[in-house]
């Protein structure tokens, strides 16, 4: 949890300059009395992520005085944990945390899918702080221009007030609920490899909007918090338009199977499967469609998990476990439950050719999807050496930015038709 917050604005140390602790170890008091505070309805919070007491009361200060409400956290534990309760629309992070460190941290923001902004702070030399950023925006996070330390906080307080300046207002008619209502919602497609023939195998769908003045906007900006009711007419959208476009697809001579993502709070819902059901092609050639739920949804309830798979596979609908290793639930566990197909967390499959731990992870899972003889598929692959492991090892399936970026339904009708002519 958050070791300190700020609620209030408080005056910032403008002339003051942040520095790393001294190297004899000698404490210095905060700037400020260290208080626990509440999150602030309809306030934008940011966190401040530092091993020196100082330094995190120095920067909090120039947070609170942009108008943020501002977290002081020490630890990668504590930014996991205070994601959930305060999901920050910036982070300003130190490199070193004593016993951790910032890339660990960046890795975890990956993981959860972090799309607030990073700033990376250091006394380290500049050439060490802009290999961390490159690592943090290969990780597909934000990055913003990193400081040195020491810097004067006015430099900081620029920096955040340029990144406020260059996202501009936020419209406030950007949300599930007003999409839905005026039918901004699109579907993206990014493609599955069959990683021994190395074609398009499916693909899977991912849900975009498209505002009439801001263009694309990505889910991290209008999918409500999970278990909200708007996921049902959201899902509802999600079968028809899939399933809509898998017939023009199969007009192209595409018949390769789609994947949608249900959260569990609908896949669960009385009415879904029949719901499904009479949106389902019946074109001879429809090889089925898959469901991707997340781990931690796979095994909060079991048996109900089990009862809706078998009822799906009746109509050739398939479950995958998507985000696998996230969750850190047991393999034996999840190898009882009737999927299909299992999605190796990117966390895991990105640095694969040079980390151990996530290479025996890598194999673990290839084997549990042998074991029961299911598909194992790895998400997140960026680099031709990750790819050169996950081959070795035997997996089915990939997908990644390596292949495609999603992109719009034409878009991957084009480029399936490219890689036939080919």
């Amino acid at each position: 949890m958050a070791r300190q917050s700020h609620d209030l604005v408080q005056p910032a140390f403008l002339g003051a300059t942040v520095s790393d602790p001294p190297r004899d170890g000698t404490p210095r008091e905060t700037s400020l009395p260290a208080r626990r505070g509440r999150a602030v309805h309809g306030r934008t919070h940011a966190f401040v992520v530092d091993d020196e007491a100082q330094v995190r009361s120095a920067v909090a200060n120039a947070l609170i005085a942009s108008g943020y409400v501002a977290h002081e956290l020490a630890t990668g534990i504590e930014v996991e944990a205070a994601l959930i309760q305060w999901p920050p629309a910036l982070i300003v992070l130190d490199l070193a945390l004593g016993n951790s460190d910032a890339i660990e941290v960046i890795r975890m923001l990956a993981a959860n899918r972090y799309g607030g902004s990073l700033m990376l702070i250091s006394g380290r030399d500049e050439a060490t702080l802009e290999e961390v950023h490159q690592i943090g925006e290969r990780r597909g996070l934000k990055m913003l221009p990193s400081l040195t330390k020491p810097f004067r906080l006015e430099t900081l307080r620029d920096a955040i007030e340029g990144r406020k300046a260059a996202e501009g207002p936020r419209n406030g008619d950007i949300n599930l609920e007003t999409a839905l209502k005026n039918d901004w919602l699109e579907l993206w497609y990014q493609p599955k490899i069959d990683l021994r023939s190395m074609l398009i195998c499916g693909a899977e769908a991912l849900v975009r909007l498209r505002h009439p003045a801001e263009g694309i906007v990505l889910p991290e900006r209008f999918l409500p918090r999970p278990g909200d009711p708007l996921y049902h007419p959201l899902t509802d959208y999600v079968v028809r338009r899939t399933l809509h476009d898998w017939s023009v697809f199969a007009d192209h001579r595409m018949t390769n199977r789609l994947a949608i993502n249900v959260p569990a709070s609908v896949l669960q819902r009385p009415g879904f499967v029949a719901n499904l059901r009479q949106h389902l092609p019946r074109h001879p050639k429809f090889p089925g469609l898959i469901v991707e739920v997340t781990e931690d949804e796979a095994i909060s309830d079991p048996e109900l998990a089990r009862e809706i798979a078998v009822q799906l596979k009746l109509y050739d609908v398939y479950v995958s476990i998507d985000d696998f290793g996230a969750g850190h639930s047991s393999l034996e566990r999840l190898g009882e439950l009737p999927f299909a197909e299992i999605k190796l967390d990117r966390s895991y499959v990105q640095g694969c050719a040079s980390d151990e731990r996530r290479r025996e992870m890598c194999r673990v899972v290839r084997d549990l999807a042998q074991r029961y003889s299911i598909t194992a598929v790895a998400e997140g692959v960026e680099e031709k050496d990750d790819l050169r492991v996950l081959v070795e090892l035997g997996y089915d399936v990939a997908q990644g930015f390596l292949f495609a970026k999603p992109m719009p339904a034409p878009d991957f009708v084009a480029l399936v038709a490219s890689h036939e002519a080919r």
